[in-house]
C-alpha cells in the first residue's frame, strides 16, 4: 500500500454523529420563547372539572352582589315606611288639632251667644214674678228649653238647699239656727254651658 492510498483512506465512522443514538439533541423551549401559553386540560373530566369550579366562583359572586343589592333595597324600602309613617302620623296630628280648633272655635262662638241671651232669660224671669202674662211665659220657657238642648243648664237652688260656694255667690246674709249656711232665696239663676260654670246663682244665704 502506498502513501496515496493512506491519505485518501477516512477513519472509520468519522463524519457520523455522536453519541449513544446517533440522533440529534432537541432543545427545550426556555423563558426567553415568548409568553406562556395557557395550559391546556389532558383529559375531558379535567376540562369539565375546571369549567364547574369557573362557574361555582361566577355563581358566588353573582349571589354576593344580588344579597348586597337586596340590602340596599331593603334598606331604602324601610326608609321609605318610616318616611311615610311620620307622614301619616303628622297628618292625622294635624286633623286632630285642626278639628279641636274647629271645635273650640265653635264653642266659643256659642258660648259668646248664650251670654249674650243670659240677660233676656233674666228680664224673662223677672217678667214672670211679677206677674207677666202667660205669653212672656210660654216665649220664655221655649228659649230656655231650646238653649238647654245645646248644652245650657240652669242653677236656679230652692230656699232650703244647702249653700254650694262653687256653684253660687253670696250678696246677701241672715242669720239662722240650723248650724249650716243654706239658701234663703234665690236672686238671679245661675248657669252652666256644657258641664262648665258660665254665671254662679245669685243667692241671699242663711246661717
Amino acid at each position: 500500500m502506498t502513501g496515496a492510498d493512506e491519505f485518501d483512506r477516512e477513519p472509520s465512522g468519522q463524519g457520523e454523529p455522536t453519541g449513544p443514538s446517533g440522533a440529534e439533541e432537541r432543545s427545550e423551549p426556555s423563558a426567553t420563547d415568548g409568553p406562556a401559553q395557557p395550559r391546556i386540560p389532558d383529559t375531558v373530566a379535567e376540562a369539565l372539572a375546571e369549567a364547574e369550579a369557573a362557574i361555582a366562583s361566577d355563581l358566588e359572586d353573582a349571589e354576593a352582589a344580588v344579597v348586597s343589592d337586596l340590602e340596599v333595597l331593603q334598606k331604602e324600602r324601610d326608609d321609605y315606611l318610616d318616611a311615610l309613617r311620620r307622614l301619616q302620623a303628622d297628618f292625622e296630628n294635624y286633623k286632630k288639632r285642626t278639628l279641636k280648633q274647629q271645635t273650640d272655635h265653635l264653642h266659643r262662638a256659642a258660648q259668646g251667644l248664650v251670654e249674650q241671651l243670659l240677660p233676656v232669660l233674666d228680664a224673662a224671669d223677672l217678667a214672670v214674678v211679677h206677674g207677666a202674662g202667660e205669653a212672656v211665659e210660654q216665649v220664655a220657657g221655649l228659649l230656655l228649653a231650646t238653649l238647654e238642648k245645646e248644652g245650657l243648664e240652669r242653677v236656679a237652688p230652692e230656699a232650703g238647699d244647702a249653700f254650694d260656694p262653687t256653684a253660687q255667690e253670696a250678696v246677701a246674709h241672715e242669720p239662722g239656727d240650723s248650724g249650716h249656711q243654706e239658701v234663703a232665696d234665690l236672686l238671679r239663676a245661675g248657669y252652666r254651658w256644657k258641664g262648665a260654670l258660665l254665671r254662679p246663682a245669685m243667692v241671699k244665704v242663711r246661717g
